[in-house]
């Protein structure tokens, strides 16, 4: 995986100030080819650097962006979350999507209209919903994780989920990355369905929240909150 497809991939609907960061991470990923170190059987080696760059010029200059640049053009922000799981010295785990509100927006401005319910309604029961708003949300690993039995080499994918009327929802992991998040047609090359927990939140959250939390020494929680419902699934780092 090529660090610039990557990043074109997430930047290629942003400005001038996001293609800066491409240049930027294409001239890293040209000085790392022409190094002597790079030989047969370093391929391993040049995805995991891959993954690495990208997570740490993403996580320092697309929020940066992010502020300036609405990805999609939709009037949802867009925020950039991450987090080291086992420590500060383990591996990150990043995630970039947009946060749509449960008011509408009224002449592209969030946030200013009626309240929608959300789960059911504006989020319908038994069809793969984005779990955002505009491109489909992508997550970045920068060591292989295991969400039950599926397993997730280092690298970036998109995810998307599927709630159902009867409380159970599936989250998605995707190996396209770079699509628009509607409709949604990446059945074929889709890595797995892992089930989440539904739980009731004790205060209601207007906008959509997604959240990775630090459990343990190998073992990471991801969550999405909105409305009154959170849906979560662990992951743990591939030993």
């Amino acid at each position: 995986m090529c660090v610039a497809d990557v990043m074109g991939a997430i930047c290629q609907r942003c400005n001038e100030g996001a293609s800066t960061i491409l240049e930027r991470v294409h001239r890293f990923w040209q000085r790392t080819k022409l190094t002597d170190k790079w030989k047969k059987g370093a391929s391993m080696n040049r995805l995991k650097m891959s993954v690495v760059a990208v997570s740490a010029l993403v996580a320092g200059a697309l929020p940066l962006v992010a502020q300036t640049v609405r990805l999609g053009g939709g009037p949802s922000p867009h925020e950039t979350i991450n987090a080291k799981i086992g420590g500060q010295r383990g591996p990150m785990v990043m995630v970039v999507y947009g946060r749509p509100y449960a008011k509408a927006a009224v002449n592209n401005v969030p946030n200013t209209g009626a309240k929608r319910k959300v789960w059911g309604e504006l989020v319908p029961y038994g069809k793969v919903w984005r779990a955002g708003s505009d491109e489909a949300t992508l997550f970045i690993t920068q060591q292989p994780l295991t969400f039950g039995t599926v397993e997730v080499p280092a690298g970036a994918y998109t995810l998307a989920m599927q709630p159902e009327a009867d409380g159970t929802a599936k989250l998605i992991i995707n190996k396209q990355i770079g699509q628009w998040g509607i409709p949604y047609n990446g059945e074929k090359t889709e890595l797995g369905r892992i089930a989440m927990k539904k739980d009731a939140v004790d205060k209601e959250v207007e906008q959509f929240t997604i959240a990775i939390e630090s459990k343990g020494t190998d073992t990471g929680v991801l969550k999405m909150i909105w409305e009154n419902t959170q849906y979560s699934v662990e992951f743990k780092l591939k030993k």
